[in-house]
Parts: structure tokens; sequence; C-alpha cells
């Protein structure tokens, strides 16, 4: 069995958010709540795969011993439909296509987790939670039909070969990829390959304009799991983890070792948007803030044994509060972190009711590279509650299901909506929490719907905003000397000029439109937050961008407020 083989899935991932591509499209980073019709889609496809992810560390322990294959291969019933259509339709078939759609067509009354994989589409589900994949090491922004570097990966193939921001790509090997429309997945295309395989580009140079001819050796380029590690106040550390893949325990133990280093007493992990991953990764955190052999998790099935995971070694922040973020697109591994979290009382969950996955699959290979990933388990937290939400009404209610929280009010402070599982269970200090649909936060925050308005958003994070913004940057960055991203936050006041240059590209009727919103101080500092965190990145990465967004995110807001507060010890008793 190959060490793939041996993962347990989780049912959701593969981010999207996935930071360093071989060469990886950069963009204004949008969260799912400001762009919530944008990213759902997306999300709910990312969900098919993170989850999967906690059936591969499951695998050896609890996988049934059957040959899968073996047992479609014996439906020979289907087998001679399709070679009857093959040899005798009228029209020509694609029988491949046809096989399926059958295989889907099974798979349609079982749960939504539950999901063939196409042997074409496998690499680039598992990719995200492979930690790297093999490329050069950039992101990059299409702006005006040119591809713009906007950030290289230190010590990467790009950054040896010389390749700096501001570096404008003309050509990949012979192909032109400037003026002519050309799609960010077909430059990743172009630009990934081989292990140790080489690269031809052509550049034009930031500043002076001249063209180079570069040769890249392409090599492993990291998915980096963490999107930011920072200080939120002068005691607070704050990490933002965007999936559980192969590296996030590593990465995790390094951030929190800094944090620690800095003076962080007190920490919040922020698992909004997080859609899941692999089961070690999450319950190694876990591990981290919970001792003396403190159940986790566990998991059983019809034909599964229950099999537990509890902590083990002593953990990195076992004392100092904590508090866990959670949205409605918190999945899978994310869950099984909260709920473990709140169930033993070691630390506050803030924001609004997760995703509700709990089902484990178990991964099973097809002789021609596809996947079945099967659900064989479910999972349960420490207290027993299985906080998988139904999937009664079918596939599509399932996936709708953001659409329908929006619509009763749960998102927006209106909730009132019952428990799907009543059933009380009770967390170590003997507070009710309840199943049957996610894990449900101790302090409730609802969306900030004070800029949540479609013309503003538009407008924020339309293409001509970036480009102004990366303008800007382009024209300044001489200028934009900072000694740290505190100097950057506290001494940058250029967001007007920005916002002004946005405004002169804007015909007349766009212009008036924008010229009202930013005439409210609430839109206006919406505005200048944006354009002041992607400058934040383009100098510090992500790091940098979060620091400016943190100030005005009310769920961290609110969770500084508790954490420094009497509230947390209220919550939770300690």
């Amino acid at each position: 069995m190959d060490k793939e083989q041996k993962r347990t899935c989780l049912t959701f991932l593969s981010h999207t958010n996935s930071r360093t591509f071989a060469v990886s499209k950069q963009t204004m980073e949008v969260n799912s709540r400001e762009r919530n019709k944008v990213w759902t889609p997306l999300f709910f496809s990312l969900v098919l795969v993170a989850g999967m992810v906690l059936g591969f560390n499951l695998r050896d322990s609890l996988r049934n011993k059957r040959d899968i294959a073996t047992v479609i291969q014996r439906n020979d019933r289907l087998e001679e439909i399709i070679g009857l259509i093959k040899e005798k339709y009228v029209d020509t078939v694609n029988t491949n296509l046809l096989y399926q759609d059958a295989v889907t067509g099974i798979l349609g009354p079982l749960d939504p987790h539950t999901v063939y994989i196409p042997a074409d589409e496998l690499q680039e589900v598992n990719n995200g939670l492979d930690g790297g994949f093999s490329g050069i090491g950039v992101e990059f922004s299409i702006l005006r039909d040119t591809i713009e570097i906007t950030s290289v990966t230190e010590n990467g193939p790009a950054a040896k070969a010389g390749i700096i921001t501001g570096d404008q790509l003309l050509k990949v090997g012979d192909s032109l990829v400037a003026g002519t429309g050309i799609t960010s997945e077909k430059i990743m295309s172009l630009l990934r390959g081989k292990q140790k395989s080489v690269v031809n580009v052509t550049l034009t140079q930031v500043g002076s304009g001249q063209q180079r001819n570069v040769s890249i050796t392409r090599d492993i380029v990291p998915i980096y799991s963490i999107d930011a590690s920072i200080m939120a106040d002068d005691r607070t550390g704050y990490i933002k983890i965007n999936r559980f893949s192969a590296t996030t325990y590593d990465e995790f133990t390094k951030a929190l070792t800094q944090l620690k280093k800095e003076g962080a007493t007190q920490m919040i992990l922020d698992l909004r948007d997080n859609p899941g991953g692999y089961l070690d990764a999450a319950t190694s955190i876990s591990d981290d803030f919970l001792d003396n052999e403190k159940l986790i998790v566990y998991t059983t099935g019809r034909n599964s044994p229950r099999l537990e995971y509890r902590a083990k070694e002593k953990g990195m922040f076992e004392d100092g509060r904590l508090a866990i973020l959670v949205d409605e697109s918190s999945a899978s591994a994310s869950e099984i972190l909260a709920g473990a979290i709140q169930d033993w009382d070691r630390g506050v969950i803030i924001g609004r009711r997760s995703y509700g996955k709990g089902l484990v699959q178990e991964q099973y290979e097809m002789p021609d590279g596809a996947a079945l990933r099967l659900t064989i388990a479910k999972y349960y937290t420490p207290s027993g509650r299985s906080i998988q939400r139904s999937f009664a009404q079918g596939r599509d209610a399932y996936h709708d299901d953001f659409e329908h929280r929006l619509e009763n009010g749960e998102l927006t402070g209106k909730e009132t909506v019952a428990p799907a599982d009543t059933t009380p269970y009770y967390t170590s200090r003997k507070r009710v929490v309840f199943g049957g649909g996610g894990i449900k936060p101790d302090v409730y925050v609802p969306y900030d719907t004070a800029s949540w308005s479609t013309p503003l958003l538009n407008m924020a994070f339309s293409d001509e905003m970036r480009t102004v913004i990366w303008d800007y940057f382009i024209k300044n960055r001489t200028t934009l000397k900072f000694k740290s991203i505190a100097d950057f936050t506290n001494s940058f006041k250029g967001e007007t000029q920005v916002i002004n240059n946005y405004i002169a590209l804007l015909p007349p009727h766009k212009r008036n439109a924008l010229l009202q919103h930013v005439a409210k101080p609430v839109h206006n500092r919406y505005f200048g937050t944006q354009i002041k965190a992607q400058l934040a990145r383009y100098l510090f990465r992500d790091n940098g961008y979060y620091s400016v967004k943190l100030k005005d995110d009310n769920v961290v807001n609110k969770a500084l407020v508790v954490l420094n507060g009497p509230e947390y010890a209220h919550i939770i008793g300690q």
C-alpha cells in the first residue's frame, strides 16, 4: 500500500486559497463572507475534497480488506450495456463518460461525501493536501492582459533565477503569453512540470523595461496551509489555518514557537473558511492544547470498530486562554478540533455555526487511476455527539445550506433555528451542547453587514481596483520603505490617493456611484482597509495583509474582548 493510500481523509478540501502555486495567480484576498455569492460554489467543491481526507488517515485501522475494484468489475450487466452501446449505438459515444455517469448514478442515493473522482482530476484534487508540487514558485495576476509577477517564493526556483516582484511574463518557451487573452489556468499548466525539468521564460524587467531570457529549473514549491501568524495585541497570538495538509502541523509548531517568543500568552486559532483535511494534522494540533490522554475524537461505523484518538504528547499550549474561530465554511477536521476544545472546556468557540460534516471516507484506487471515496464511518466529539447535518432532502438541498442559513437569518444575527438534534450532550464542566448540524459557537458573531453591499464589493474587488493598487505599488516601490508591518500600518497614508486614482479611471455613472459610497465613513474606511491590506501583502506577504485586515474583523475583535475580559471565565468557568 503506498503512502497516499495510508492517508485518511475527512471529505472536504483542497483550497482554494492555495497559497503559492508553482505558479499561482495572486488576486486580492476576499473572505467568503465578503464575496459569498462568488465563493460559495467553489467552497462546496472544496468541501467534497477536504473531508475526504479523514478517510486516508484511518485507512489502516478501518479499511475493509475487500477489493472494491473487483466488486465493480463483477457488475457484468453494466459492462455488457456499455459494451453494446460502444458497438451498436447509432452515434459515436465516449464510453468513459458513460461509465463515469453510471458510477455517479450508483452513488446518488448515498451521502453527499461519497464521490467518484476521475483519473484526470485526482492529482489536482490531492495537490493541496500534499503540501507542495513541482513548479517555479511565483504568484501572479493578469492585469491589462499582462502577467504581472506579484510575489516570488523565497529561495524558490524563480528567486534563484533572479526573477523579482514586478517582472512581466512575455513568453513561456515558445508560447507568447502577453496580449493573447491567456487564462491563469493555462499559465499554470505551462509553468508546472516535472521536478528538475527546465522551463525557459522571457520577461520584461520592472523599471527599465528591458527584456531578458531566463532558464528556471523546476522544483518542489510549498503550498502553505497557514495564512498568517502574527500578534493580534501585545499578549495574544493569532494563527490562521486554511486547510489541514501534510505540512500543517510542522507549520503550526514553528508559528506557535515564534509567537510565544514574541510574548503570546493567549491564542486565537482562526479556522474560518477551512474546509478540513488530514485527520492527523487536526489531532496533533488538538494534542498541543489538551493534556492527560484526553479523548480528541472517535470513529465508528457498521463495519468499522470504534477507533479513538487521544492526546498523548506534552502540548505546546496546554495552559493559557484560547479562542477558536469558526464559521459556516469550517468543516470536517476543523470541526474535530473545535469540538474537542469545546467539549473539554479548553477554550471558547467564537463565530457562527460550522458546516456540519461528520463522516469518514476511505479511498479506493481504481485500475485506471480514478478513485472512489466511500463513507465508512462517522466521527464523534468527546462528549459523544455527531455533528453531521442531515442530507435527507438530497444532495442539492445539502449543498444549498449556505443560502438557507442566509434566508432564515442565521448568518446575520436573526437566528431562530432550533438544534437539529435536541439530545443534550455535556462538556467537562457540564455545559449543554448539541449535535446534528455543526459546532455551535459559545459566542455568536453575525456577519458584519455594514459594508455588505453588492455594488460596494463589486467596486472594491474589481479588476480596475486591482490594477490601480498594483500601479500605485510599482510606481512608488522605491519609496514604500517601512521597517516593519507595524511601521507600515501606523505610517502609510496613501489610501486616499489610490481611491482618487481609481475614481479618475471610471466612467461618469460609475464615478458618481463610488463617490456616493465613499462619502459614507463606514464605506470609506472599508475601501481604505482593502487598499492598505493589499499593499501590505505586496510588501510583507500574508502576515502584512492580515495585520491590516484584522483591525476591522468583527469576529477577531470579539475574540480579543472575550480573551481579555471576564466573559471567558464566565463561559467555561476558568
